[in-house]
């Protein structure tokens, strides 16, 4: 099962993985900026399928003038390539400044402690995703090509203008499944 592995390869969770939300998208549709909450143990892993998508993060309000500082393990990716590759991280994550994920199909995105707890994360209602900095941008291209659902490699990201300004087309339907745990299961939440 993937949650187990999940669970064993990559040592973030205490115990095995109990929730699993499956969620899917139309190219066009995102999910608003939100926190997970305090019911999940703080690290989520979100395996995504079909189409490509930029997650943007986005400090919490309460945060936007600290001056905290990254801690480089807090936001992992995976590629669908063979090895796993963690996210560098820069200056522009101290001070908690915004930053976005480009997540491409057959990806894992594993996040943690303050990325989890200090920032929302959410992913625009747009077919066409433009990004002008991704932490993660050198994956893409060879995650691309393992992926069926695109018709043609190279469409679902397109460079414009320059290297620093890209696009990502959304041609597909996007599942992801998002993985976490619960450590308080209440049961008979509903009387009838």
């Amino acid at each position: 099962m993937i949650t187990q592995r999940i669970y064993e390869e990559s040592g973030l969770f205490p115990s095995a993985i109990n929730h699993v939300l499956i969620n899917e998208y139309l190219p066009d549709q995102g999910i608003m900026p939100h926190q997970d909450g305090p019911a999940y143990f703080p690290v989520v892993a979100i395996l995504s399928l079909g189409s490509p998508v930029v997650m943007d993060f986005i400090p919490h309000s309460r945060l936007r003038t600290c001056t905290d500082t990254w801690d480089n393990n807090d936001v992992k990716s995976e590629g669908s390539g063979e090895e796993p590759s963690e996210i560098e991280t820069d200056k522009r994550m101290d001070n908690h400044h915004p930053f976005s994920v480009l997540l491409m199909p057959r990806s894992l995105l594993i996040f943690k402690d303050n990325a989890y707890s200090d920032y929302l994360h959410g992913i625009k209602d747009s077919e066409v995703h433009q990004y002008d900095e991704a932490i993660n941008v050198a994956e893409p291209l060879v995650s691309h090509k393992f992926d069926q659902q695109l018709p043609e490699p190279g469409k679902a990201i397109q460079i414009v203008g320059n290297k620093d300004h890209k696009v990502i087309q959304r041609t597909a339907k996007r599942v992801s499944l998002t993985c976490r745990l619960v450590l308080k299961v209440q049961k008979k939440l509903f009387k009838f």
